[in-house]
This record gives C-alpha cells, structure tokens and sequence, in this order.
C-alpha cells in the first residue's frame, strides 16, 4: 500500500469521514435534524463536551488522565448558585469559580505530579469529593434566576442563524489550542512525555511542571464549562454535568488519541466530539432512551480504545508484508 494512502487512513481521518457520513445521512432521513433549532440545540449540547476535551486532548496525550472534570463542572455551577442566591454579583461569581477550578486541578495536579500517585486512581477519589463538596455547598436546590443577558448568551444564537452564540468563543479557544498541541516547543513535549516520560526527562522536558499545568488548565475550563452548563440550562445544581466524564473521554479517544499517551491530534478528538455529539441528537429525535444512549456511549468508548490499536495493528502488518515482498523481489 503506499505511504499516502496509508495516512489517509489514519483513525482520526476514518473518525472525520465517519462524522461528514452522518452528518450527510441525517440531513437526508431523520426528520428535523436539519432545522437551525435543532442544529442550534445539537451545537449547544455539545459544548460542554468539547470545552473540556481541548485540554482533557492535551492531558491523554502526556499519558495522563482527569476523571474529575464532570465534578468539577458541578462543584463550580453549585458555588455559583450559593453565591448568586448570597447576593454576590454575577461579574464576581465567575473568576471565583474559575479560580476554584484552578485549584480543584492544582490538587489533582499535586497529588499526581510530588506524590507520584496515577491519575486514574486520583480523580475518581477527587470525582467522588468534589461532588460530595457541590451538595454540601447547595444542598438539593435548583438556582435559576441568573441575569437576563448572560443567560442570553449561553443559550442565544447569532442572528437568526444557527451558530450559538457561545460557539465563537469556543473556536477561539479550538485555534489556541491547536497552535500550542501541533506548533509549539511546549506541544511537542506532551508527545514526548506520552511516548517515554523517561526518555523526555533526560532530553531536558520538565515533566512534572508540563503535567501540573495541564491539570490545572483542565480544572480551569471544567469550571468553566460549569459556569456555561448552568447559564446555558439556567439552572445550578449539585448534579449538573453529572456522567460528563465518561463523554468528554469517549469522544477524546474515539478522535484517535491514544490512551496510553504519545498520539493524536486535536483535529480527531475535535471530530470525535462532534460525532458522538450528533449521534446523540440523532438519537434522540428518534426517541431512543437515554438509557441506550449511555449504553451505546460505553461501547463508543470500547471501540475508540480498541479501534486505533486494531488500525496500527493492520498497518503493521502491511509494512511487514510490503517489506517481505520488497527483500523478495530484490
């Protein structure tokens, strides 16, 4: 097979060709989908997800993982309830819960980089109390009284079009990330560290520094992403994003990065979030339950793991047989 073609069937591309399909089938046979509402609403959902698979996309890449990020979008949209219901202007609200995101993932970020502890152990405990603390701060209430034009913009579109208004921001965000993952010195270490975190420590990579930042910037757009989940649905809650976790690393790793560190690229988790995106909605306008749409979440987040694999695995095996037939022939 030649080189090119062999590229162009990298798994994010597969995932790419995969979203545009049904993109193209559903405008054609599920009735609905094609309304601007309805786009308006699938974009909308899907924000929270993709906010925080920029940095969940950076963090997988250095072979780490935050299971708590869904946590810390409640714990952040319950102080921001607390605080509006106490009196506290909305303007002051939000870089408070910014900032408690920056030091829900600075614990993390601790916790894994001084004390040596995994990740995947250390925020599912973090995922537990960070939750337990969002109950403790709200209790059981539901906070819905925020100012008209921020709730406005969470869940406005732009003109009569049906682009969210809250979408741009998020394609500011989508460049800042791609130019620090894909063109930067810094980018290029996390695929160093994911490849061999011992081989990029003697090559002169700050690791536990790397690691710390990308905790603390996926705790901060968690936080945010808490902040847009309750102005968006105009309701803070304890429980808000609850189960978030399990789609924002679904759509990572079906994008292609690969769990054990060192692979990917933003534009496929980019395409997983939207496909698994989509495919909710579709799901929806069609009335499936939401139970079978976690289900078919949890097997979407089986074959993202065991799909890459299966394609390096083939790949592997063609350049094998290629290089047979090549010592053979000469």
């Amino acid at each position: 097979m030649p080189d090119s073609l062999s590229r162009a069937i990298r798994w994010d591309t597969v995932v790419g060709a995969l979203l545009i399909v049904l993109l193209l089938s559903s405008f054609s046979f599920v009735d609905g989908f094609g309304n601007a509402l309805n786009l308006s609403f699938l974009l909308g959902n899907t924000l929270p997800i993709a906010l925080i698979a920029l940095p969940m996309t950076l963090l997988v890449v250095s072979g780490e993982i935050d299971l708590s990020v869904a946590s810390t979008a409640g714990l952040s949209g319950a102080v921001m309830g607390k605080l509006w219901n106490e009196g506290m202007t909305i303007e002051t609200i939000i870089p408070v819960c910014l900032l408690l995101g920056v030091v829900c993932g600075l614990v993390n970020g601790l916790l894994v980089t001084r004390l040596g502890l995994p990740s995947l152990a250390v925020t599912i405990g973090t995922l537990a109390a960070y939750r337990g603390i969002a109950q403790i701060a709200l209790g059981s209430d539901a906070v819905t009284d925020f100012p008209s034009p921020y709730l406005d913009f969470a869940a406005g579109r732009v003109g009569d079009s049906f682009l969210p208004q809250a979408f741009l921001p998020f394609l500011v965000l989508l460049a800042i990330a791609v130019v620090v993952l894909h063109a930067t010195p810094f980018g290029r270490s996390l695929f160093a560290i994911g490849a061999s975190e011992e081989a990029a420590r003697f090559a002169g990579v700050r690791v536990k520094r790397a690691k710390l930042l990308l905790f603390v910037t996926t705790g901060f757009m968690a936080s945010l992403t808490g902040v847009f989940w309750a102005l968006h649905y105009a309701s803070a809650r304890y429980d808000n994003a609850t189960g978030l976790e399990l789609s924002v690393v679904a759509a990572v790793l079906l994008g292609g990065i690969d769990f054990d560190g060192g692979k990917g690229t933003l534009g496929g988790a980019v395409a997983g979030v939207f496909l698994l995106g989509a495919l909710q909605n579709v799901m929806s306008l069609l009335n499936v339950s939401a139970q079978s749409q976690i289900v078919v979440t949890g097997v979407l987040l089986v074959v993202s793991v065991l799909g890459p694999r299966v394609a390096r695995q083939i790949a592997v095996a063609r350049a094998g047989r290629r290089a047979v037939t090549s010592a053979q022939t000469s």
